[in-house]
């Protein structure tokens, strides 16, 4: 391959020139297109010519097949500035049963100057086709698949460049939380930096709780609390529980501090629209209880709810256990007993796709940051099990200057919601690891039509944000964490 002429700074900044997009190699592995796309020129299959792409630089696109098992069969993307990169890799994270390259988080990364890279996971479509008789391709979108694809990216980015990464950063929510965690815990040397966002990575256990739900929602035609009355319940936790941080603006600040009893909704009288019967409240209580091998929903999550409480069961959740733990195509989920079933998932797949090892000391020991976030109002995965990771890391590894977690209040999963949502993880953990500066708290926006209506500091837990008592609400000057 060609190299092209390449300079450098006193300060060793990122080459200015690269090599030609053409001709890359791969050990077992295929390449199968390397082309240059022109500066807005990139429209990805199914999409309209604009998809929030148009404003993208010139890169080189290179696609790959990985094959580490004779089974594998793992698509990769990476990208790579043709002009200005920041000298960086930046690998994103999948949902869901993934199944797809994920291109929005891609275009976000190489507009900032990263290169970029993602996978498919080695199956495609977001669905659970792939895990008859395949093994391999299940131990591949459980862990295999990410790291391979880093391994490849590193590769790729190297030959174009001249020049490894300076640094290597990873950044998911959901799916792609579990994806963090499994590349911290696993592959400790892959990355400089992690983000984990609503970390799905207690499979056995959240996709358990979620089962439970569906299971408690239907356990009779009088259960299910209609998306109506999901709004009723919504506004009476937030009139018992929103003005406890001294301010009344729609969100609850901190859920753990929320005594809120959906009885107060009882309906005196038969049925109607502005309260629950019996069962109705049954339900809310359930839900916000967990069912004791997991935690609950918060307090602030109740319009979300027909994720896991809805007319149909999350079908993710009874995937994993029809699939994984029973291998039977027509299990009834109504069946599910939690002393037996949960236990039995350990057992079958805890050990390959449970990502909890708290000993992060191999990650934290080459200088690696772990940034968690999560919604406090995610109606699907129970924000407190960040919180419980988060401590159990700390616990084990005393390494406090090493990890940050930040609750996001009002936010439902990976983003949405009252709160503000809107905040720039990775540019706070390039600061972390390139410039030593520990986030202690990370501006965040709630965005209208397009514009900030309202700003908030996200407090490292376990802070949170208060009101000084003057100024706007809407204004993060008038907040601070403790």
């Amino acid at each position: 391959m060609r190299q092209a002429a390449v300079l450098f700074c006193a300060l060793g900044a990122a080459p200015a020139f690269a090599a030609t997009c053409a001709n890359f190699a791969l050990p077992g592995a295929a390449i199968t297109a390397a082309n240059e796309v022109a500066a807005g020129g990139f429209t990805p299959q199914g999409r309209g010519p604009a998809g929030g792409f148009q404003n993208l630089p010139a890169f080189c696109r290179v696609q790959a097949t990985l094959q580490p098992t004779a089974d594998s069969q793992i698509r990769i993307e990476v990208w790579m500035p043709v002009a200005n990169w920041n000298g960086k890799l930046q690998s994103v994270g999948n949902g869901a049963w993934a199944g797809s390259i994920s291109y929005p988080a891609m275009a976000t990364a190489l507009g900032e100057g990263y290169a970029t890279a993602s996978t498919d996971t080695g199956h495609t479509g977001s669905n659970h086709d792939f895990i008859a008789d395949h093994p391999e391709k299940v131990t591949d979108f459980q862990y295999r698949a990410v790291h391979e694809m880093t391994v490849a990216a590193k590769a790729l980015v190297a030959a174009y460049y001249s020049t490894a990464p300076q640094q290597s950063y990873w950044n998911g929510c959901s799916t792609g939380g579990r994806q963090a965690l499994v590349e911290a815990q696993r592959y400790p040397n892959d990355y400089d930096g992690i983000i984990a966002g609503a970390a799905a990575n207690y499979v056995t256990h959240l996709q358990g709780m979620q089962v439970w739900a569906a299971q408690q929602a239907h356990a009779s035609d009088a259960s299910r609390i209609p998306r109506a009355k999901l709004a009723v319940l919504h506004r009476a936790a937030l009139a018992a529980c929103d003005a406890r941080d001294g301010v009344t603006d729609g969100v609850i600040e901190d859920p753990r501090e929320c005594r809120f009893d959906p009885q107060v909704l009882a309906c005196t009288q038969g049925d109607g629209p502005d309260c629950l019967t019996p069962p109705q409240v049954g339900l809310a209580r359930k839900l916000y209880a967990g069912p004791g091998f997991f935690p609950g929903l918060e307090p602030g999550s109740e319009t979300g709810w027909e994720m896991l409480a809805g007319p149909q069961p999350m079908s993710y959740a009874i995937e994993v256990y029809q699939d994984l733990v029973f291998q039977f195509l027509h299990w009834d989920y109504k069946t599910f007993d939690p002393a037996k079933d949960v236990p039995r998932a350990e057992k079958a797949i805890g050990k390959t796709w449970d990502s909890i090892d708290p000993n992060l000391k191999p990650f934290f020991t080459h200088g690696g940051k772990l940034l968690m976030y999560h919604g406090w109002a995610d109606p699907g995965i129970p924000p407190r099990s960040s919180v419980n990771y988060y401590n159990s890391v700390v616990e084990k590894t005393q390494a406090v200057d090493s990890i940050r977690l930040f609750m996001v209040p009002g936010m439902g999963h990976c983003r949405g919601g009252d709160g503000t949502d809107s905040f720039d993880a990775v540019g706070a953990l390039d600061r972390w690891v390139t410039q030593g500066q520990t986030p202690a708290q990370i501006p965040a926006s709630r965005m209208r039509n397009g514009v900030p209506d309202r700003t908030r500091p996200l407090c490292a837990y376990p802070q949170s944000a208060h009101y000084k008592g003057t100024g706007s609400t809407d204004d993060a000057a008038n907040f601070t964490c403790r």
